[in-house]
């Protein structure tokens, strides 16, 4: 069993620490951000830098990885200012993987402010478009909680977004996040509701177009659009739920990261544990 199980790693002190704190925990693959979550910043790497974070990456086996866009970034918004400064900040993160030989670029496509959903489906995709992927890259959309106005709470939006826009097919795909997806109604827990979570993604967005898993348990009720992520197992998707996810043969190849909390005394180590322990 191959499995691609890792967690949210820290870059701070620099790009070899992310490999480090990794190995620390036991992930075999992982995610970053490229600057920090809650400003537009984002770092500049250099070819040697890179080469170094991949031949380090291949050294401990730690593959693939995905960098996460910073929380700011909202491409359905209709005011022009936001709109290209979350696509000067989405190009940066691209050109940081790029140079890294990061496979993945995750965001969330973001909140249409009263615009009206149409309008922000709409946005996003114009966004996408704009955006000049690099070669080794595909972006990731993240499905959401689905709160107020914001989008992507459904397999449905979420294929409206891709169908809408002109960028090849093959550069982008969707990051399912089981949190987001209690959050927004969908059943982990009960194997026929599972199963229909399952029949959605295939017939709205395509098993190919899912790259990655965010395993999070969640501390809210089902459908509470709540973004409260909980320990694995501890939360109201409990351990059954998880049972169902990392069972399931139509995820068996996906790479899994974990963004649990860190908190009451357990860390990603204690989470990866769990996910191993579920897996058949």
């Amino acid at each position: 069993m191959n499995l691609r199980l890792g967690a949210h790693v820290s870059i701070s002190g620099g790009m070899d620490k992310a490999i480090e704190r990794q190995e620390e925990i036991g992930g075999n693959c992982g995610q970053i951000f490229a600057g920090s979550p809650r400003t537009w910043s984002v770092s500049e790497y250099t070819d040697e830098e890179g080469q170094s974070f991949q031949d380090l990456r291949d050294e401990k086996d730690q593959n693939p990885y995905v960098i996460h866009s910073t929380y700011l970034v909202n491409l359905a918004t209709p005011k022009d200012d936001l709109f290209e400064k979350s696509l000067n900040c989405l190009q940066a993160e691209l050109d940081a993987a790029g140079k890294l030989g990061v496979e993945f670029v995750v965001f969330h496509p973001g909140a249409h402010t009263g615009s009206g959903r149409e309008n922000g489906i709409e946005r996003i995709a114009e966004g996408i478009d704009e955006l000049d992927i690099p070669g080794n890259v595909t972006l990731l959309l993240e499905n959401t909680a689905g709160k107020g106005t914001t989008l992507g709470r459904s397999m449905g939006e979420l294929r409206q977004m891709i169908d809408h826009a002109d960028t090849p097919n093959e550069k982008i795909g969707v990051c399912i996040d089981t949190c987001h997806a209690h959050a927004a109604g969908y059943e982990l827990r009960e194997q026929e509701g599972f199963e229909d979570f399952l029949q959605e993604i295939k017939e709205d967005v395509g098993l190919e177009r899912i790259k990655v898993l965010h395993l999070n348990d969640s501390k809210d009720e089902k459908g509470s659009e709540k973004d409260n992520h909980e320990h694995i197992g501890d939360g109201n998707i409990g351990e059954d739920g998880f049972r169902n996810v990392v069972n399931a043969e139509e995820f068996e190849k996906l790479p899994m990261v974990l963004e649990t909390p860190t908190s009451n005394g357990k860390s990603y180590k204690e989470n990866l544990e769990k996910i191993k322990e579920l897996k058949r």
